[in-house]
């Protein structure tokens, strides 16, 4: 629907917009600031390492389930988890080690990071996903029992959680390389 809306009504999508509630400008400006302080080089503890992607897979079930309700939602949480757990595993087969430059300081816990844009990129992809099932399911609330498209939706949410997953346990690898009283 909003690509019939986009393409033969456009002025409308400036309705849709303004008629989002303003706390979702609000969580996408902090969205926004916690991925690009991951485009700059910058140190973390382990915490905060493994702290973003556990909050932004939280974000996408909540996602899941304030959409499609418990109706169609085991389903689409099981497909969530297995499109999560195949994303990590392929990203993890496809490049087990983490990138260049990291490094992990085992006296002070903390890891020293290059920037990169692909965190900034996965948060976008969730919080765009949210924003735009919610418009989707405002347009046309028959799509909240929509089977299909609930699963669709956890894929697409699987994926990118997967992703960010995948980053967190490569820095674990080193974690436990490092320090082997973490294994």
């Amino acid at each position: 629907m909003l690509i019939h809306i986009a393409t033969h009504q456009p002025q409308m999508l400036a309705s849709i917009v303004q008629g989002t509630p303003s706390w979702v400008w609000y969580l996408l400006a902090a969205l926004l600031w916690l991925g690009l302080s991951q485009t700059l080089p910058r140190q973390a503890g382990l915490r905060r390492v493994l702290l973003m992607p556990l909050a932004l897979a939280a974000f996408s079930a909540w996602g899941l389930l304030s959409a499609f309700g418990a109706e169609p939602g085991g389903g689409a949480l099981a497909v969530w988890l297995l499109a999560a757990g195949a994303a990590a595993l392929a990203s993890l087969a496809l490049r087990g080690t983490p990138p260049a430059g990291v490094r992990f300081d085992a006296q002070a816990l903390r890891f020293h990071l290059p920037g990169s844009p692909v965190p900034l990129l996965l948060i976008l992809a969730i919080f765009l996903t949210k924003y735009l099932v919610g418009v989707e399911l405002a347009l046309q609330p028959a799509l909240g029992h929509d089977g299909h498209f609930a699963l669709q939706v956890a894929a697409l949410y699987g994926l990118f959680n997967g992703l960010l997953l995948a980053r967190a346990a490569r820095l674990w690898r080193l974690v436990r390389r490092t320090r082997p009283a973490f294994a």
